[in-house]
């Protein structure tokens, strides 16, 4: 959602810009644009849809000396996306480009308009290039004008401002959403949200902390702290390789990232699981000491994730968990004890919501740990203790390989915490481990039940809804398949416990309901059975998927036989994923960047 670039050297900034944008193109966007100020003059291009079109527009446009520039991509929130909403924005000698919400974008703008300031778009981030230049007029230097404009802010936002009057500069503010800044070997400048457009430019890097502003300029990076305290940058170095994922020869990112969960759970398992014992290098010996209880929040996927924990703690470690959609929780004025662990799951580590329980946890006095995918993130770096699912680089919006390591991070934490805590024997735990070994050959796709899957799929296209039904820690797989078609396929679909069917749902059974059933061998078959024949006689069309073959199903996705539930879960987690996609592939839908949606939610 929304990305940023920015460079200040003497490279060809256009194309530097336009490369980083495509980096960032897996958050999701609906516009995209840049600003380059050269010779002292400023160049501005924006277009809707893929940046292809952004392309296109500047195909003529030539950059091949010192200059600064600034790039977006948009997912809209304030306005409709068009190029007048697109990012940058324009004042009378300056531009802007901002992640995040000002909310108190309304009273600024009034203030402005009754000033005579004239309004092009209908977004919130315009205020902050007329604020700028209105104090421009109030202040002595450029940057002054714009320590004040920051100061006048509320909200969330990393911001980047270039201006006529300081044409070798740019400036920058972060609170609240992603920003860092690298340095080349030319000690040229180059900013962005996140590390991926910076590889194979830059070698080190500064992430910025919350209220950190400041300036760079040719010679200099200029950083103050939230105090007005000017700070040094703390540079690291930047990962080498290049995590512009390739399709190889898949037809979607998607489709290649359920190809990958076999790799990614074997690498999320990795010096985490020996012969007798679960390991966390990152966790101290006693971090779960005084723990009564674990409070898991997320958002999406990650909560349904969050929802397969939950029974995996109480099951294996014997501890009370509980688990919160984030938007929800954060306005709920719940009440936080301090013998609670508080976990946030987040593929990005970003996503707003999330990002303030846990801050309110932390105020709380809690004990946190984040589960995520990225290293540095803003979660990462304010948690008491992160664990990296190391899931790689995500492309496809519609979240496939996050969730099945960020599963499997949890059935490993609640074994290792029922090794703390003496819940289960020597022997279960080794019994444990070894099905946890199995997970990677669980996830391998086959390719005959992706073929028979590829010729189901037709048969779902039309119809008034889907229902994914399934008990236990099942339920959340329900959840998550029904989100995945949705996402991806726009058809209408729910994830329901299998057992509440005849609580209300069932009265929607027809034949143009489909009920995806997850019937899994070594948990609940027979309870679960029962509530899909009840669907399937009120003529439902079933979809079953499971080892044993069900005879009121209209169509049959048979999986193994596996001696745990546990491996069933993954190999259907495949199933539902793949029919996903296949649905969607056949309705002619882009899998990888679906309607409306981004990949991080860097707001509420």
């Amino acid at each position: 959602m929304c990305g940023i670039v920015g460079y200040l050297g003497d490279k060809n900034t256009k194309k530097i810009l336009l490369d980083g944008l495509k980096e960032l193109e897996y958050r999701g966007y609906d516009s995209a644009g840049i600003a380059v100020l050269q010779d002292g003059d400023f160049q501005s291009y924006k277009a809707v849809g893929k940046l292809l079109n952004l392309e296109e527009k500047t195909k003529d446009f030539i950059t091949e000396k010192f200059a600064v520039g600034i790039g977006h991509t948009r997912w809209a929130t304030h306005g409709k996306p068009t190029e007048l909403n697109a990012h940058p924005h324009l004042g009378e000698s300056s531009y802007v480009v901002h992640n995040g919400i000002i909310e108190n974008y309304a009273e600024l703008k009034k203030e402005l308009q009754d000033d005579g300031v004239t309004f092009l778009s209908q977004t919130d981030t315009e205020v902050i290039v007329h604020q700028f230049e209105k104090n421009l007029q109030l202040t002595s230097s450029a940057f002054e004008a714009f320590e004040k404009t920051i100061s006048e802010l509320e909200g969330a936002y990393a911001i980047l401002l270039v201006t006529k009057g300081e044409s070798e500069t740019i400036f920058f503010a972060k609170h609240g959403s992603p920003m860092l800044v690298g340095i080349d070997t030319q000690n040229d400048k180059y900013f962005a949200s996140s590390d991926t457009p910076l590889i194979g430019h830059c070698s080190d890097v500064n992430y910025f902390d919350d209220g950190d502003y400041g300036y760079v300029t040719k010679e200099h990076i200029v950083v103050f702290d939230k105090e007005k305290q000017q700070k040094e940058p703390q540079f690291t170095k930047l990962a080498t390789n290049k995590l512009s994922a390739q399709k190889d020869g898949y037809r979607f990112f998607m489709e290649k990232e359920i190809y990958e969960q076999s790799d990614v759970i074997a690498d999320t398992l990795l010096g985490r699981v020996n012969d007798t014992e679960i390991l966390f290098d990152e966790l101290e010996d006693e971090f779960f000491n005084g723990i009564e209880e674990i409070k898991l929040c997320a958002c999406g996927t990650s909560y349904h994730a969050a929802l397969s924990a939950s029974y995996l703690f109480e099951r294996h470690s014997k501890i009370k968990t509980s688990v919160e959609i984030a938007s929800e929780f954060r306005y709920r004025e719940p009440i936080m004890h301090q013998d609670t662990l508080f976990v946030v799951i987040s593929q990005s580590g970003e996503t707003a919501d999330t990002l303030e329980t846990l801050k309110m946890a932390k105020n709380a006095g809690l004990k946190t740990l984040v589960i995520c995918n990225v290293d540095n993130s803003s979660m990462v770096r304010l948690a008491d203790a992160s664990i990296l699912t190391r899931a790689g680089v995500e492309k496809g919006v519609a979240s496939t390989k996050a969730f099945a390591t960020q599963v499997s991070i949890f059935w490993m934490l609640s074994l290792y915490l029922a090794q703390l805590r003496e819940t289960l024997s020597r022997e279960m735990i080794q019994e444990q481990i070894t099905l946890l070994r199995a997970v990677p050959a669980a996830v391998k796709v086959d390719d005959t039940t992706h073929e028979r899957i590829k010729r189901l799929s037709k048969r779902y296209l039309h119809g008034h809804g889907f229902f994914f039904i399934g008990r236990d820690i099942f339920f959340p797989l329900a959840l998550e398949g029904a989100l995945k078609l949705k996402e991806i396929s726009y058809l209408h679909a729910e994830g329901y416990p299998s057992g509440e069917m005849k609580h209300g749902p069932i009265a929607l059974a027809d034949p143009e309901l489909f009920t995806i059933a997850l019937l899994p061998q070594n948990l609940l078959y027979e309870k679960t059975k029962s509530n899909v024949e009840e669907l399937s006689a009120r003529d439902s069309t079933i979809c079953a998927i499971s080892p044993i073959t069900f005879d009121k199903a209209d169509d049959f996705i048979q999986t193994k036989h596996h001696t745990s539930y546990m491996l069933e879960f993954f190999e259907m987690m495949v199933v539902v994923q793949l029919l996903s996609l296949e649905i969607s592939v056949r309705l002619g839908n882009d899998v990888d960047m679906p309607r409306n949606l981004a990949k991080s939610v860097t707001v509420e």
